[in-house]
Protein backbone atom coordinates (compact mmCIF):
# COMPACT_ATOMS: atom_id res chain seq x y z
CA UNK A 1 0.00 0.00 0.00
CA UNK A 2 0.78 3.72 -0.44
CA UNK A 3 -0.23 6.97 0.79
CA UNK A 4 -2.11 8.37 -1.57
CA UNK A 5 -2.12 11.99 -0.17
CA UNK A 6 -1.19 13.85 2.92
CA UNK A 7 -4.20 16.46 2.88
CA UNK A 8 -3.84 19.57 4.76
CA UNK A 9 -7.12 21.54 5.59
CA UNK A 10 -6.89 25.18 6.18
CA UNK A 11 -8.26 28.74 5.80
CA UNK A 12 -5.68 31.06 3.64
CA UNK A 13 -8.45 33.77 3.49
CA UNK A 14 -9.63 36.51 1.27
CA UNK A 15 -7.61 38.21 -0.06
CA UNK A 16 -5.14 35.69 -0.50
CA UNK A 17 -2.47 35.27 2.64
CA UNK A 18 0.57 33.01 1.34
CA UNK A 19 2.36 33.29 4.94
CA UNK A 20 -0.63 30.61 6.07
CA UNK A 21 0.44 28.89 3.06
CA UNK A 22 3.93 28.70 4.04
CA UNK A 23 3.12 27.27 7.23
CA UNK A 24 1.03 24.65 6.06
CA UNK A 25 3.77 23.77 3.01
CA UNK A 26 6.76 23.37 5.94
CA UNK A 27 4.40 20.96 8.01
CA UNK A 28 3.31 18.71 4.84
CA UNK A 29 7.28 18.49 4.02
CA UNK A 30 7.88 17.52 7.40
CA UNK A 31 4.69 14.64 7.63
CA UNK A 32 5.99 13.48 4.36
CA UNK A 33 9.49 13.05 6.16
CA UNK A 34 8.03 11.40 8.77
CA UNK A 35 5.57 8.73 6.82
CA UNK A 36 8.65 8.01 4.55
CA UNK A 37 10.68 7.19 7.34
CA UNK A 38 7.99 4.70 8.94
CA UNK A 39 8.02 2.94 5.93
CA UNK A 40 5.63 4.47 3.41
CA UNK A 41 5.72 5.60 0.06
CA UNK A 42 3.92 9.00 -0.69
CA UNK A 43 2.39 9.90 -2.91
CA UNK A 44 1.25 13.15 -2.94
CA UNK A 45 0.49 16.19 -0.41
CA UNK A 46 -2.54 18.31 -1.33
CA UNK A 47 -4.54 20.84 -0.14
CA UNK A 48 -7.96 21.45 0.93
CA UNK A 49 -9.85 25.03 1.72
CA UNK A 50 -13.50 25.82 3.16
CA UNK A 51 -16.21 25.93 1.07
CA UNK A 52 -16.53 28.65 -1.47
CA UNK A 53 -18.75 30.74 -0.01
CA UNK A 54 -16.72 31.22 2.87
CA UNK A 55 -13.66 32.58 1.19
CA UNK A 56 -15.16 34.38 -1.26
CA UNK A 57 -18.49 36.00 0.99
CA UNK A 58 -20.16 38.62 -1.31
CA UNK A 59 -17.23 38.98 -3.71
CA UNK A 60 -18.01 38.34 -7.13
CA UNK A 61 -17.69 34.62 -8.06
CA UNK A 62 -15.20 35.61 -11.04
CA UNK A 63 -13.07 36.61 -8.17
CA UNK A 64 -12.26 32.81 -7.93
CA UNK A 65 -10.68 32.25 -11.01
CA UNK A 66 -7.98 34.54 -10.25
CA UNK A 67 -7.81 33.51 -6.95
CA UNK A 68 -7.32 30.05 -8.29
CA UNK A 69 -4.54 31.19 -10.02
CA UNK A 70 -2.73 32.55 -7.34
CA UNK A 71 -3.45 29.90 -5.15
CA UNK A 72 -1.80 27.09 -7.48
CA UNK A 73 1.38 29.04 -8.18
CA UNK A 74 1.35 29.37 -4.08
CA UNK A 75 1.01 25.74 -4.17
CA UNK A 76 3.93 24.92 -6.27
CA UNK A 77 6.00 27.10 -4.18
CA UNK A 78 5.27 25.98 -0.89
CA UNK A 79 5.25 21.94 -2.10
CA UNK A 80 1.58 21.24 -2.49
CA UNK A 81 1.17 18.68 -5.29
CA UNK A 82 -2.92 19.52 -5.62
CA UNK A 83 -5.02 21.87 -3.68
CA UNK A 84 -8.80 21.76 -3.79
CA UNK A 85 -10.52 25.68 -4.06
CA UNK A 86 -13.53 24.46 -1.92
CA UNK A 87 -17.42 23.22 -2.15
CA UNK A 88 -20.28 25.41 -3.95
CA UNK A 89 -23.26 24.24 -1.63
CA UNK A 90 -27.28 24.93 -2.00
CA UNK A 91 -27.37 28.16 -0.31
CA UNK A 92 -24.53 30.06 -2.26
CA UNK A 93 -25.50 32.18 -5.35
CA UNK A 94 -25.44 30.02 -8.47
CA UNK A 95 -22.86 31.61 -10.02
CA UNK A 96 -20.63 29.89 -7.37
CA UNK A 97 -21.22 27.13 -9.54
CA UNK A 98 -20.97 28.50 -12.65
CA UNK A 99 -17.88 29.37 -12.30
CA UNK A 100 -16.06 26.05 -11.49
CA UNK A 101 -15.78 25.07 -14.73
CA UNK A 102 -13.99 28.42 -15.05
CA UNK A 103 -11.68 27.50 -12.33
CA UNK A 104 -11.03 24.07 -14.16
CA UNK A 105 -10.20 25.50 -17.50
CA UNK A 106 -7.96 28.21 -15.92
CA UNK A 107 -5.88 25.99 -13.99
CA UNK A 108 -4.07 22.48 -13.91
CA UNK A 109 -3.70 21.66 -10.45
CA UNK A 110 -6.71 22.90 -8.66
CA UNK A 111 -9.78 20.79 -8.26
CA UNK A 112 -13.70 22.11 -6.95
CA UNK A 113 -16.62 20.33 -5.74
CA UNK A 114 -20.64 21.23 -5.29
CA UNK A 115 -23.00 19.90 -3.02
CA UNK A 116 -26.04 18.41 -4.41
CA UNK A 117 -27.56 16.56 -0.93
CA UNK A 118 -26.71 17.28 2.57
CA UNK A 119 -28.82 16.55 5.92
CA UNK A 120 -29.24 20.26 6.21
CA UNK A 121 -30.43 21.20 2.54
CA UNK A 122 -31.74 18.28 1.66
CA UNK A 123 -32.18 17.05 -1.82
CA UNK A 124 -31.67 20.29 -3.71
CA UNK A 125 -32.90 20.49 -7.21
CA UNK A 126 -31.57 23.58 -8.43
CA UNK A 127 -28.37 22.13 -7.27
CA UNK A 128 -28.52 18.93 -8.77
CA UNK A 129 -28.92 21.14 -12.32
CA UNK A 130 -26.11 23.23 -11.69
CA UNK A 131 -23.99 20.42 -10.94
CA UNK A 132 -25.17 18.78 -14.40
CA UNK A 133 -24.68 21.99 -15.97
CA UNK A 134 -20.96 21.87 -14.76
CA UNK A 135 -20.12 17.97 -15.54
CA UNK A 136 -21.49 18.98 -19.48
CA UNK A 137 -19.24 22.06 -19.84
CA UNK A 138 -15.95 20.39 -17.92
CA UNK A 139 -16.43 17.96 -20.68
CA UNK A 140 -15.91 20.34 -23.31
CA UNK A 141 -13.56 22.73 -22.03
CA UNK A 142 -10.86 23.61 -24.79
CA UNK A 143 -7.03 23.22 -23.90
CA UNK A 144 -7.44 20.15 -21.44
CA UNK A 145 -5.68 16.93 -22.67
CA UNK A 146 -7.02 14.06 -23.20
CA UNK A 147 -10.78 15.39 -24.13
CA UNK A 148 -13.20 14.87 -21.29
CA UNK A 149 -10.40 15.24 -18.45
CA UNK A 150 -11.69 18.72 -16.78
CA UNK A 151 -14.05 16.67 -15.25
CA UNK A 152 -11.56 14.39 -13.14
CA UNK A 153 -10.78 17.86 -11.03
CA UNK A 154 -14.71 17.73 -10.14
CA UNK A 155 -17.20 15.87 -8.11
CA UNK A 156 -20.90 16.62 -7.17
CA UNK A 157 -21.67 15.55 -3.25
CA UNK A 158 -23.75 13.85 -1.28
CA UNK A 159 -24.07 13.98 2.59
CA UNK A 160 -20.33 14.01 2.56
CA UNK A 161 -18.54 16.07 5.44
CA UNK A 162 -15.95 18.28 5.78
CA UNK A 163 -12.48 16.60 6.83
CA UNK A 164 -12.32 14.26 3.74
CA UNK A 165 -8.35 13.83 2.69
CA UNK A 166 -9.26 12.45 -0.92
CA UNK A 167 -9.69 15.54 -4.14
CA UNK A 168 -12.11 16.89 -5.30
CA UNK A 169 -14.24 15.69 -2.36
CA UNK A 170 -12.23 17.43 0.02
CA UNK A 171 -12.98 20.80 1.88
CA UNK A 172 -12.40 22.35 5.39
CA UNK A 173 -14.84 23.57 7.52
CA UNK A 174 -13.10 26.16 8.73
CA UNK A 175 -10.89 27.19 12.07
CA UNK A 176 -7.96 25.53 12.90
CA UNK A 177 -5.80 23.91 10.25
CA UNK A 178 -5.73 19.98 10.00
CA UNK A 179 -4.30 17.01 8.17
CA UNK A 180 -5.71 13.42 7.02
CA UNK A 181 -3.90 10.63 5.38
CA UNK A 182 -6.14 9.02 2.24
CA UNK A 183 -4.73 5.58 1.31
CA UNK A 184 -3.92 3.36 -1.82
CA UNK A 185 -4.29 0.02 -0.40
CA UNK A 186 -6.35 -2.38 -2.37
CA UNK A 187 -3.68 -4.01 -2.88
CA UNK A 188 -3.96 -5.52 1.45
CA UNK A 189 -7.34 -6.68 0.26
CA UNK A 190 -5.68 -8.32 -3.17
CA UNK A 191 -3.30 -10.29 -0.46
CA UNK A 192 -5.46 -10.74 2.17
CA UNK A 193 -8.06 -12.79 0.28
CA UNK A 194 -5.22 -14.82 -1.81
CA UNK A 195 -5.10 -18.14 -0.14
CA UNK A 196 -7.98 -17.93 2.41
CA UNK A 197 -9.34 -20.53 3.52
CA UNK A 198 -12.66 -19.25 4.82
CA UNK A 199 -14.25 -15.85 4.41
CA UNK A 200 -13.64 -15.59 8.24
CA UNK A 201 -10.15 -16.02 7.44
CA UNK A 202 -10.12 -13.35 4.79
CA UNK A 203 -11.97 -10.71 6.56
CA UNK A 204 -9.46 -11.31 9.46
CA UNK A 205 -6.42 -11.19 7.62
CA UNK A 206 -7.50 -7.67 5.98
CA UNK A 207 -8.82 -6.54 9.39
CA UNK A 208 -5.32 -7.38 10.44
CA UNK A 209 -2.86 -5.82 7.73
CA UNK A 210 -5.14 -2.47 7.76
CA UNK A 211 -4.88 -1.92 11.14
CA UNK A 212 -1.18 -2.89 11.73
CA UNK A 213 -0.75 0.02 8.78
CA UNK A 214 -3.28 2.20 10.28
CA UNK A 215 -1.35 1.76 13.34
CA UNK A 216 2.11 2.36 12.17
CA UNK A 217 0.53 5.42 9.90
CA UNK A 218 -0.76 7.03 13.14
CA UNK A 219 2.15 6.63 15.62
CA UNK A 220 4.06 8.99 12.44
CA UNK A 221 1.04 11.09 12.30
CA UNK A 222 1.41 12.04 16.64
CA UNK A 223 5.01 12.68 16.05
CA UNK A 224 4.12 15.09 13.42
CA UNK A 225 1.82 16.95 15.62
CA UNK A 226 3.09 17.00 18.87
CA UNK A 227 2.99 20.27 20.40
CA UNK A 228 1.97 22.11 16.83
CA UNK A 229 -1.61 23.62 16.45
CA UNK A 230 -2.58 21.30 13.77
CA UNK A 231 -4.84 18.16 14.52
CA UNK A 232 -4.47 14.92 12.98
CA UNK A 233 -7.86 14.42 11.18
CA UNK A 234 -7.84 10.69 10.95
CA UNK A 235 -7.03 8.23 8.09
CA UNK A 236 -9.23 7.64 5.13
CA UNK A 237 -8.58 3.79 4.47
CA UNK A 238 -11.18 3.37 1.14
CA UNK A 239 -9.21 0.94 -0.66
CA UNK A 240 -8.55 2.69 -3.46
CA UNK A 241 -6.96 0.63 -6.93
CA UNK A 242 -4.26 1.52 -9.11
CA UNK A 243 -4.64 0.11 -12.55
CA UNK A 244 -2.67 -3.03 -12.08
CA UNK A 245 -4.14 -6.39 -11.53
CA UNK A 246 -1.94 -6.46 -7.71
CA UNK A 247 -3.73 -3.21 -7.29
CA UNK A 248 -7.61 -4.29 -8.14
CA UNK A 249 -10.56 -3.65 -6.00
CA UNK A 250 -11.62 -5.46 -8.76
CA UNK A 251 -9.41 -9.05 -8.95
CA UNK A 252 -9.88 -8.80 -5.28
CA UNK A 253 -13.63 -9.30 -5.52
CA UNK A 254 -13.14 -12.01 -8.03
CA UNK A 255 -10.58 -13.73 -5.83
CA UNK A 256 -13.62 -13.79 -3.04
CA UNK A 257 -15.62 -15.85 -5.25
CA UNK A 258 -17.28 -13.73 -8.07
CA UNK A 259 -16.50 -14.33 -11.48
CA UNK A 260 -16.91 -11.08 -12.64
CA UNK A 261 -17.26 -7.92 -11.14
CA UNK A 262 -20.80 -7.02 -12.77
CA UNK A 263 -22.65 -10.58 -12.05
CA UNK A 264 -24.54 -11.79 -9.16
CA UNK A 265 -22.58 -11.71 -5.94
CA UNK A 266 -20.86 -8.26 -6.70
CA UNK A 267 -23.14 -6.51 -4.11
CA UNK A 268 -22.66 -9.11 -1.82
CA UNK A 269 -18.65 -9.40 -2.16
CA UNK A 270 -18.76 -5.39 -1.98
CA UNK A 271 -20.68 -5.62 0.90
CA UNK A 272 -18.25 -8.07 2.47
CA UNK A 273 -15.23 -5.87 2.21
CA UNK A 274 -16.68 -2.59 3.31
CA UNK A 275 -17.91 -4.41 6.47
CA UNK A 276 -14.11 -6.01 7.34
CA UNK A 277 -13.03 -1.99 6.74
CA UNK A 278 -15.87 -0.92 9.06
CA UNK A 279 -14.76 -3.69 11.43
CA UNK A 280 -11.18 -2.05 11.60
CA UNK A 281 -10.20 -0.20 14.81
CA UNK A 282 -8.44 3.14 14.12
CA UNK A 283 -9.20 6.63 13.48
CA UNK A 284 -11.36 6.69 10.82
CA UNK A 285 -12.33 9.82 8.74
CA UNK A 286 -13.85 10.68 5.50
CA UNK A 287 -15.10 7.52 3.34
CA UNK A 288 -13.31 4.73 4.83
CA UNK A 289 -15.08 2.23 2.94
CA UNK A 290 -14.70 0.50 -1.04
CA UNK A 291 -13.92 2.30 -3.58
CA UNK A 292 -14.93 1.24 -7.46
CA UNK A 293 -13.66 4.21 -9.61
CA UNK A 294 -14.22 2.82 -13.00
CA UNK A 295 -10.79 4.31 -15.19
CA UNK A 296 -8.59 3.90 -11.90
CA UNK A 297 -8.76 -0.06 -11.61
CA UNK A 298 -7.85 -2.29 -14.26
CA UNK A 299 -10.61 -5.22 -14.04
CA UNK A 300 -13.06 -2.58 -13.27
CA UNK A 301 -12.32 -1.14 -16.63
CA UNK A 302 -12.18 -4.20 -18.51
CA UNK A 303 -15.35 -5.85 -16.97
CA UNK A 304 -17.15 -2.75 -18.14
CA UNK A 305 -15.44 -2.84 -21.57
CA UNK A 306 -17.03 -6.18 -21.76
CA UNK A 307 -20.32 -5.11 -20.73
CA UNK A 308 -20.56 -6.60 -17.49
CA UNK A 309 -20.34 -3.73 -15.59
CA UNK A 310 -22.99 -1.23 -16.07
CA UNK A 311 -23.85 2.26 -14.43
CA UNK A 312 -26.73 0.54 -12.82
CA UNK A 313 -24.48 -1.72 -11.26
CA UNK A 314 -22.34 0.88 -9.94
CA UNK A 315 -25.08 2.69 -8.48
CA UNK A 316 -26.54 -0.86 -6.73
CA UNK A 317 -22.79 -1.21 -5.06
CA UNK A 318 -23.36 2.37 -3.83
CA UNK A 319 -25.97 1.06 -1.71
CA UNK A 320 -23.59 -0.61 0.22
CA UNK A 321 -20.10 0.34 -0.32
CA UNK A 322 -18.75 4.15 -1.51
CA UNK A 323 -18.18 6.28 -3.35
CA UNK A 324 -20.86 6.83 -5.71
CA UNK A 325 -20.26 7.13 -9.17
CA UNK A 326 -16.87 7.46 -9.95
CA UNK A 327 -14.81 8.24 -12.95
CA UNK A 328 -17.44 6.79 -15.13
CA UNK A 329 -16.69 6.94 -18.81
CA UNK A 330 -19.97 8.24 -20.88
CA UNK A 331 -20.68 9.42 -23.79
CA UNK A 332 -19.70 12.98 -25.21
CA UNK A 333 -23.50 13.74 -26.04
CA UNK A 334 -24.80 12.91 -22.93
CA UNK A 335 -27.34 15.86 -22.06
CA UNK A 336 -27.03 18.01 -18.53
CA UNK A 337 -30.64 16.63 -18.21
CA UNK A 338 -29.48 12.66 -18.27
CA UNK A 339 -26.59 13.77 -15.97
CA UNK A 340 -29.51 15.11 -13.24
CA UNK A 341 -31.05 12.34 -13.62
CA UNK A 342 -28.17 10.33 -11.89
CA UNK A 343 -27.19 13.17 -9.90
CA UNK A 344 -30.58 13.31 -8.33
CA UNK A 345 -30.41 8.99 -7.66
CA UNK A 346 -27.05 8.95 -5.94
CA UNK A 347 -28.33 12.19 -3.92
CA UNK A 348 -31.48 10.29 -2.69
CA UNK A 349 -29.39 7.13 -1.50
CA UNK A 350 -26.77 9.19 0.08
CA UNK A 351 -29.21 11.00 2.55
CA UNK A 352 -31.56 8.33 2.72
CA UNK A 353 -28.64 5.61 3.71
CA UNK A 354 -27.00 8.33 5.65
CA UNK A 355 -23.58 7.82 3.50
CA UNK A 356 -21.16 9.59 1.84
CA UNK A 357 -21.29 9.70 -1.74
CA UNK A 358 -19.99 11.44 -4.60
CA UNK A 359 -20.53 11.66 -8.58
CA UNK A 360 -17.53 11.83 -10.87
CA UNK A 361 -19.06 11.38 -14.29
CA UNK A 362 -16.63 11.95 -17.55
CA UNK A 363 -18.64 12.58 -20.79
CA UNK A 364 -15.77 12.12 -23.40
CA UNK A 365 -16.58 14.27 -26.45
CA UNK A 366 -16.69 12.97 -29.77
CA UNK A 367 -16.94 9.52 -28.13
CA UNK A 368 -19.64 7.34 -28.16
CA UNK A 369 -20.61 3.87 -25.76
CA UNK A 370 -18.55 1.25 -26.63
CA UNK A 371 -15.65 3.14 -28.23
CA UNK A 372 -12.48 2.55 -27.13
CA UNK A 373 -10.76 4.81 -25.31
CA UNK A 374 -7.10 4.96 -24.07
CA UNK A 375 -4.56 7.38 -21.93
CA UNK A 376 -1.22 7.97 -20.98
CA UNK A 377 -2.80 9.09 -17.61
CA UNK A 378 -0.82 6.29 -15.05
CA UNK A 379 -3.35 6.59 -13.01
CA UNK A 380 -5.77 5.36 -15.37
CA UNK A 381 -6.53 2.06 -17.01
CA UNK A 382 -8.24 2.37 -21.10
CA UNK A 383 -11.54 0.71 -21.02
CA UNK A 384 -14.32 1.57 -23.20
CA UNK A 385 -17.28 4.42 -23.18
CA UNK A 386 -19.93 3.32 -20.60
CA UNK A 387 -24.16 3.25 -21.91
CA UNK A 388 -26.22 5.02 -19.79
CA UNK A 389 -29.37 3.07 -19.75
CA UNK A 390 -32.15 3.57 -22.54
CA UNK A 391 -34.40 4.14 -19.30
CA UNK A 392 -32.44 7.00 -18.41
CA UNK A 393 -34.08 9.76 -19.40
CA UNK A 394 -34.56 13.58 -18.85
CA UNK A 395 -36.42 14.16 -15.51
CA UNK A 396 -40.26 16.02 -15.74
CA UNK A 397 -42.83 16.84 -13.58
CA UNK A 398 -41.98 17.90 -9.90
CA UNK A 399 -38.88 16.34 -10.24
CA UNK A 400 -37.69 19.03 -12.53
CA UNK A 401 -38.56 21.69 -10.39
CA UNK A 402 -36.44 24.84 -8.48
CA UNK A 403 -37.25 23.02 -4.50
CA UNK A 404 -35.36 20.85 -2.07
CA UNK A 405 -36.80 18.13 -0.30
CA UNK A 406 -35.81 16.50 2.74
CA UNK A 407 -34.94 12.69 2.95
CA UNK A 408 -35.26 11.21 6.45
CA UNK A 409 -32.71 8.69 7.20
CA UNK A 410 -33.81 4.59 6.92
CA UNK A 411 -35.50 3.78 10.48
CA UNK A 412 -34.62 0.54 12.24
CA UNK A 413 -37.28 -1.85 11.75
Amino acid sequence: MKIRSITYFAEPGYPFDESRLASGGTFVAEARRAFEDAGFEVQSTRLALPPLGKTFGRASSAAAVKYAQDLEAACFVHGFDYAALGVARPTDPPSFYEVIPDVVSATQNIFASAVIASPLDGLSLPAVQLAAQIIHRCAALPGIAPPGFGNLRFAALANVESGVPFLPAAYHDGGAPLFAVATEAADLAVTAFAGAATLAEARARLVEVVESAATRITAAAKKITGSRAVHFGGIDFSLAPFPTADKSIGAALESLGVPMVGASGTLAAAAFVTDALNRAQYQHTGFSGLFMPVLEDSVLAARSAEGLLTVTDLLLYSTVCGTGLDTVPLAGDTTPAELAALLLDVGALALRLNKPLTVRLMPMPGKQAGDEITFEFPFFANGRVMAIERKTRPLGGLLNGSESFDLARRPRA
